[in-house]
């Protein structure tokens, strides 16, 4: 299983509205990068820095930001007594001014202690009355609250932010929109209210919204979240850069944790930070009506703005790429490209797993004969499209125009159910072994685990020997749940061995939350039952 470069075919128009020419052709990022994923290596020279710095300029730092937050509580505390439904004040008293004021200046003082001397502001930031909402983007960091404070703009967060001691005080003093886990109605109830805020003619303040719904590496823009468009009101789109050197920013669900994030950006001399303001962007009566259009056309603008690529890739693909199972998904996979693909064809992977069985018996009855095109099509039951190339090309390695249809089956295994990857490997062997007693050779080994993996090369030589310990050539699947149980990281050790993943995701909290400063409260479905995702120490 390979990704093969895109052609001029595969890069689908951009969707703009009226007022974008038809022809336009929309920048998808590098199939099978992975914006989850940050790596951050230190060289020698910034291990002494950071070593040095750790026992110097890193306690004061902490100490003072501190201090400036405690210092910020009880002026949050005051200005916040009273009810947060009712609407603000117009216009707001002079002591309301004053505090709004000694608090921003505080936080920017807490800001500059932590090393952003400068904060770099391009654009000019619409009024209320111009655009209620904000969508910030890339979200990449619990330092994007930076403007935040700057604007002392409203951001939609999880309820349980409320009762974190002195944090909890100066959310509530921006008056959020708090979305709540525990409430099966709470994201209905979530666009409600910033629908009623943003029709307020600008009494209430404005809200800012990270519409990718978590944080990425910065390297493209994931697909938004509707919630921030429902309402069908003109937004402002906000760019975030953090150009410095070293990248002690980024937050993602897979690298440095958050702890440690905060231990690197202080022990840094110097942290630039820049923020744009887009032009306000008013929708068509389409997108109005269309908010996944809405949404789709203000990232690319935002896009544009950044000099990245968009990718199809969701939150949801954090299931799949951090799933925890023995075959843990290197970062090169195919397999998120894979499941972006199958989104496109309109499948969802929810239902296709109660037919994998099926799907599994129709790809044993091949015994290997390869299928064409139209054959892939009438076997998904979906008619022929540029997607269904796309996903076909992913199995034809060759190039030859012919695939193995059980290699589709272990891939769509594998986004069904990330977590269970013997169930995985047992469905393979079924398909892949020998009628007598199930059993494969080294080659069908090589192809479920390529597959499996979403990888285009795998050597399996020693793990196959390792597992065969009787020589006799071919093994079942009994022999490999042995080994499994026997060497449960077998993974590391045999197959790749120099490109492990991190360790971030050690430790996993049971809370199935977005990482990152802003909730995701954009309306699913309901029938659509998620598993706890590898998440980090929020």
């Amino acid at each position: 299983m390979r990704l093969r470069a895109r052609g001029p075919r595969d890069a689908p128009a951009s969707g703009f509205a009226s007022s974008a020419g038809a022809g336009d052709a929309r920048r998808l990022a590098p199939p099978g990068r992975n914006p989850f994923v940050h790596e951050l290596r230190l060289g020698a020279l910034r291990k002494a820095q950071v070593a040095v710095l750790t026992v110097t300029l890193f306690p004061i730092r902490l100490l003072f930001a501190t201090f400036m937050m405690l210092l910020a509580w009880p002026l949050a505390f005051l200005a916040s007594l009273g009810s947060d439904e009712r609407e603000p004040e117009q216009p707001l008293a002079l002591w309301r001014k004053v505090v709004d004021f000694l608090l921003k200046a505080i936080m920017r003082i807490m800001w500059f202690a932590g090393g952003f001397h400068w904060v770099a502001v391009k654009g000019r930031q619409a009024l209320p009355t111009e655009a209620t909402i904000l969508t910030l983007a890339p979200h990449s960091s619990y330092f994007d609250a930076i403007p935040v404070t700057m604007t002392m703009s409203s951001i939609v967060m999880k309820a349980e932010s409320r009762d974190i001691p002195i944090w909890g005080t100066l959310i509530k003093y921006i008056r959020p929109v708090f979305v709540s886990r525990s409430d099966q109605a709470s994201r209905r109830k979530t666009v409600e209210e910033i629908r009623r805020r943003a029709q307020s003619n600008g009494k209430w303040p404005q809200i800012m919204i990270f519409p990718e719904g978590t944080c990425t590496n910065r390297t493209c823009l994931i697909t938004f979240k509707p919630g921030a468009f429902i309402p069908g009101v003109p937004v402002q789109p906000v760019v975030l850069r953090y150009p410095n050197k070293l990248d002690t920013i980024t937050w993602t669900w897979q690298g440095p944790g958050a702890l440690e994030i905060l231990w690197l950006t202080l022990c840094q001399f110097h942290n630039q930070v820049e923020i744009e303001f887009l032009p306000v962007y008013s929708p068509s009566e389409e997108e109005r009506k269309d908010p996944a259009l809405y949404a789709s056309n203000v990232r690319r603008v935002m896009a544009d703005a950044l000099g990245v690529s968009i990718t199809d890739y969701t939150f949801e693909d954090c299931q799949l790429a951090l799933a925890e199972g023995q075959l843990r998904l290197p970062t090169d996979t195919c397999l998120l490209e894979f499941a972006r693909l199958v989104r496109g064809l309109g499948l969802k992977p929810e239902k296709l797993k109660k037919d994998l069985d099926k799907y599994s018996e129709s790809a044993r009855r091949k015994n290997g004969d390869a299928i064409d095109l139209p054959e892939f099509a009438a076997y998904l039951e979906v008619p022929l499209s540029d997607t269904l190339g796309d996903m076909f090309s992913l199995f034809d390695e060759s190039g030859g125009g012919r695939i193995d249809l059980r290699e589709y089956v272990v891939a769509l295994s594998v986004v069904c159910r990330p977590a269970r990857t013997l169930d995985t490997v047992q469905l393979a062997f079924k398909m892949y072994g020998s009628q007598e007693d199930s059993s494969i050779d080294e080659g069908a080994l090589s192809s479920i685990l390529k597959t499996a993996l979403g990888v285009a090369e795998l050597p399996v030589t020693d793990l196959f020997k390792v597992i065969d310990q009787e020589e006799k050539g071919r093994i079942t699947f009994a022999d490999f749940d042995r080994f499994v149980e026997m060497c449960p990281n077998f993974a590391e050790e045999y197959l790749y061995p120099h490109h492990t993943r991190s360790e971030s995701c050690a430790q996993i909290p049971p809370a199935p939350s977005p990482n990152g400063f802003c909730a995701d409260f954009s309306p699913e479905n309901p029938d659509t039952v998620r598993k706890p995702f590898c998440k980090k120490l929020d």
